[in-house]
């Protein structure tokens, strides 16, 4: 009787990470968008978040509404109108909360926008806005990997970012969080 052989194919490490992210997404507060990061330094996760709002206060669902969609704030617009803190800035912060050094590390991203029934989500392109990007910059992470809408994902090196702001101007940026964001 010959046996079968059974074949499975690992996820790469980029996949499981950002499976990870996907996961970590689940546990935001935002009434538009689920998201989630995940940092990776020396192959080991040392700090998540999620868009939520800050450690007390009361969320977005706990509301029961969107503060900016309610002021008609456009989705990319007036951040500070928000009471989620970013995905990204939890990460990095949980980090700093552990005395935790993120330099050379990696953070992946996993994002989803609400459809109008409120009910299902549509992954989206998952990439980190301008006040995010600059914290990515700053706190020394080298890669940062971004789900897309199609189901692949996108690498990118702070360091491209800051070439690039070199030559041209930040809002020249092509890859802006928001594109195909409903409003």
């Amino acid at each position: 009787m010959a046996t079968k052989k059974i074949v499975y194919k690992r996820p790469s490490k980029d996949e499981y990470y950002l499976d990870l992210a996907k996961s970590v997404c689940r546990r935001s507060t935002c009434t538009k968008v689920e998201i989630g990061a995940v940092i990776i330094r020396d192959d080991q996760v040392v700090a998540t978040g999620y868009c939520g709002s800050p450690r007390g206060t009361k969320s977005s669902l706990e509301h029961g509404f969107c503060l900016r969609k309610q002021l008609g704030i456009p989705s990319g617009q007036r951040y500070e109108m928000c009471r989620s803190v970013h995905a990204e800035q939890n990460a990095i912060i949980n980090a700093a909360r552990s005395g935790t050094s993120l330099l050379g590390g990696d953070m992946y991203i996993y994002g989803k926008v609400r459809n109008e029934d409120e009910k299902t989500f549509e992954v989206l392109d998952a990439f980190p806005c301008f006040i995010c990007k600059k914290m990515l910059i700053n706190c020394g992470l080298k890669r940062v990997i971004c789900s897309l809408k199609n189901g692949k994902s996108k690498i990118f090196k702070t360091s491209d970012w800051v070439k690039e702001w070199l030559k041209n101007d930040i809002i020249d940026d092509k890859f802006q969080y928001g594109a195909g964001v409903k409003k």
